[in-house]
């Protein structure tokens, strides 16, 4: 074999692993917990999904317009009970979000059914057209008709729904 081949070779092997590299390492969020369908989502996933927009303000008051996909949507597609069989026990099932840093809120279910209130709390991952910067993103819960921002948690790994058993 020839020395050329090798280089060849090499080259084709490092441009593989690094693709692979990129690919595992795409940035993703999870919803677990009472769901029949466990997610793992990127950002090409929600973007799958019918993506919304809200225009809304920052803490400084500066509009912004976010893009992303609606919380009941997601949970929706986990196969979270939502719409007419949340009723009964399931009404005692909450949201759980957490971010990166350990910061964590939580949703109650009705709080997002669109068959219990008209407020659109979404998942974003575009800000006023691009990716959520660094520090923000790559998702943030942007919950528009709140006064305080307290719950737009930034850096979303996960979404877990409990069922509170007291």
């Amino acid at each position: 074999m020839t020395k050329s081949f090798y280089n060849l070779a090499l080259l084709l092997s490092i441009s593989f692993t690094v693709s692979m590299a990129q690919t595992i390492q795409k940035p993703f969020f999870t919803v677990t917990g009472e769901v029949l369908n466990p997610l793992k989502l990127t950002a090409v996933d929600l973007a799958r999904l019918h993506t919304v927009q809200v225009n809304t303000t920052d803490r400084d008051g500066k509009p912004h317009i976010y893009t992303g996909v609606k919380l009941s949507e997601v949970l929706d597609s986990a196969g979270v009970t939502l719409g007419k069989e949340l009723n009964g026990e399931n009404l005692a099932k909450y949201i759980l979000v957490m971010a990166a840093d350990g910061y964590e809120v939580i949703f109650s279910l009705p709080e997002v059914d669109p068959e219990f209130n008209d407020q659109q709390i979404i998942i974003a991952y575009q800000v006023d057209g691009n990716p959520l910067p660094n520090g923000e993103g790559p998702f943030r819960m942007v919950v528009p008709d709140e006064k305080r921002l307290a719950r737009w948690i930034r850096e979303v790994t996960n979404i877990k729904v409990i069922f509170s058993k007291e």
